[in-house]
């Protein structure tokens, strides 16, 4: 069970421990509620840096931190590592694979998952970086790949293992294209002497016309640019619509032959049991009012990628950015604070992507940059933005080494331990 200890004051049941639910929790410290935040991990995760894991950039522990550590100090805030099974709204209480637990107020923020559009086979076949398990998953299969190639004397054999196809041309795509043509770069020519690369292709798949879609023309056409300049071939206005392990195949038929393929095109929520089919929105978001309130309830919320607040501007919602969800997570701290407040509406801070070394695009409100200005910015934002001094301060240092030296030590294939039935226990 759950077991949690009676309390005088309201309680406030928060699922999931991204960036709007840290948020609203380090908001509500040491206030008159009993704060209960429910996570299927025992720490917070840094999402936008995942491909830096996955690239061997960055090790796990720093863009991770302890949710225990982060609230030691805090009597009010309470920490359950379960997973959510099912709201029951009439009795507000939720089920969770630990028990189930009474709420005076629920808030969801679980947060997305990644949208294949209803195609199982790239489900099962292709990797995803909605985790730090997925992209040091990713890391082990790349690493492992590139040692296999310098073994394989087929030409064909060894272009499925080296070659990467990535689908999407988001942020999340152009950030990975650009590590691993660095990588390619910097790295393989150094560790894997033995293999040709110039024989490593990277492609990027867009399926609309421009990559980063969501950022301006100007950071769309340096995007491409600077994604050219580092090899990657870059495939707009194409599909992928299969891939069975060895190669993929486009909409127009093209086939290339990969082992890997990274789908970074979309995000969806997954449905809930409990919640009605007319608190949903598109891609399965909830519907929420102004203050955040899921319609037709009367005590739960939701914040983040999860919610879809609509108004005669927004019909769409607002976009699934970590900068939405923290300041959702502080309008509604200080709404269950003063009891009312003005309506929720989002300031559009800007948005950011990196390609590389030197190579970035920014577009704030006022103006816009790109190139070694923007890279620098996109450094300073990532890192304040990070939790804990420590993990400040490990990426600052593991950045400017891998600037300076043009590597990072971190390439290690670590694989899971299983114990044989021969092996005494």
């Amino acid at each position: 069970m759950l077991n949690i200890p009676d309390s005088k004051h309201e309680r406030i049941v928060i699922i999931g421990a991204g960036f709007a639910g840290i948020t609203l929790a380090n908001k509500l410290r040491n206030q008159d509620y009993q704060v209960v935040l429910i996570d299927k991990n025992n720490h917070h995760q840094f999402q936008p840096l995942y491909y830096q894991v996955a690239m061997a950039g960055l090790e796990p522990s720093s863009i991770s931190f302890p949710l225990r550590k982060a609230f030691q100090s805090c009597e009010n805030v309470l920490i359950r590592m379960a997973t959510l099974l099912s709201i029951k709204q009439a009795e507000n209480r939720i089920v969770t694979n630990a028990g189930e637990i009474y709420y005076d107020h629920l808030v969801l923020a679980i947060g997305a998952t990644t949208n294949y559009f209803g195609n199982n086979e790239l489900a099962q076949k292709s990797f995803s970086l909605k985790s730090i398990s997925e992209a040091l998953y990713l890391r082990n299969q790349i690493l492992d790949d590139f040692e296999k190639s310098v073994m394989e004397e087929d030409y064909n054999n060894r272009q499925e293992l080296i070659d990467i196809v990535i689908v999407g041309g988001g942020p999340t795509g152009v950030e990975l294209a650009g590590s691993i043509a660095e990588m390619k770069k910097f790295i393989l020519p150094k560790d894997y002497k033995e293999l040709d690369v110039n024989e490593v292709d990277i492609y990027l798949v867009q399926a609309g016309d421009r990559m980063l879609p969501s950022m301006s023309e100007s950071a769309s056409r340096a995007a491409l640019k600077y994604l050219k300049q580092l090899g990657v071939k870059t495939l707009l206005n194409q599909r992928v619509v299969n891939f069975d392990g060895n190669k993929v195949t486009m909409d127009n038929g093209d086939e290339i032959a990969t082992k890997k393929v990274i789908w970074a095109a979309g995000i969806t929520c997954n449905k809930l049991s409990g919640i009605l089919d007319n608190q949903y929105g598109r891609s399965n978001r909830l519907i929420v009012d102004d203050h955040l309130k899921l319609i037709d309830s009367n005590n739960i919320y939701v914040l983040g990628d999860q919610a879809i607040v609509r108004d005669e501007n927004n019909e769409r919602g607002h976009p699934q950015v970590a900068q939405v969800a923290i300041q959702q997570a502080r309008h509604l701290a200080r709404f269950f604070k003063k009891g009312i407040g003005k309506p929720f509406k989002y300031k559009d801070l800007g948005s950011m992507a990196t390609i590389g070394r030197n190579k970035a695009v920014v577009d704030l409100p006022s103006f816009k940059l790109k190139g070694f200005t923007a890279w620098v910015l996109w450094l300073i934002v990532h890192i304040r933005s990070l939790i804990g001094v420590k993990n400040k301060l490990f990426v600052l240092i593991n950045w400017m080494w891998n600037y300076l030296t043009y590597d990072q030590s971190l390439r290690i294939i670590i694989k899971p331990f299983k114990r044989s039935s021969t092996e005494q226990k």
